[in-house]
């Protein structure tokens, strides 16, 4: 058994890559009053609202750091498709970006609900509308990533949608609290470990 050292400031997390070979086996869509629908052209103010509305108990910060720029050339790339859960009064409750920026795979680059409506089987409906759209002509693969900082049911989720694991990687970063990123207070499950040197 070995420790690695994790640098003051930093957050360690086990990340779990899975992917799909082939697509499913039409199962029955379990019916939901919510809806997925695509944004043509989010603005940055607009996306990270969402993403920080879902992400935020995860410590889901990569696109909050990023510039506008750089954002804008992710989310207004013709092959990044980002989508968003609305529930029946319309108020946007999840997110679904698809990555089709590498041939012949699909990326599920986000993927998640509100706090408030994970483990209500919603999930399964939004994976249902997900892989439908994801499975085109051309894809071979539909992979996602989760780690050990998201909901501990979401390994077991994707493999009982028919995701294999395919490799398991170590990854650290500077936590987005500290930074500034995120509020202090964000995914009070994981210590928020700064020092007075900060």
């Amino acid at each position: 058994m070995a420790l690695i050292p994790v640098a003051d400031g930093e957050i360690a997390t086990v990340v779990t890559t899975l992917r799909m070979s082939e697509r499913p086996r039409l199962r029955p869509t379990p019916e939901s009053r919510l809806r997925l629908v695509r944004w043509s052209a989010p603005t940055p103010a607009r996306y990270r609202v969402l993403f920080r509305r879902i992400g935020e108990p995860w410590l889901w910060y990569s696109r909050l750091a990023l510039d506008e720029a750089a954002l804008v050339a992710i989310i207004s790339d013709a092959r990044v498709e980002v989508n968003a859960v609305v529930d029946p009064a319309g108020i946007e409750i999840g997110m679904v970006e698809l990555d089709l920026r590498t041939p012949g795979c699909c990326e599920i680059a986000y993927f998640g609900l509100v706090p408030d409506l994970t483990g209500r089987g919603h999930g399964r409906w939004l994976m249902a509308e997900t892989l439908a759209r994801a499975w085109r002509p051309g894809i071979e693969a539909v992979g996602v990533n989760t780690c050990t900082l998201d909901s501990p049911r979401a390994l077991g989720f994707y493999r009982a949608q028919g995701f294999a694991v395919v490799r398991r990687t170590l990854e650290t970063f500077p936590d987005p609290r500290i930074a500034g990123l995120l509020p202090r207070e964000a995914a009070p499950q994981i210590p928020y470990l700064a020092t007075s040197r900060r």
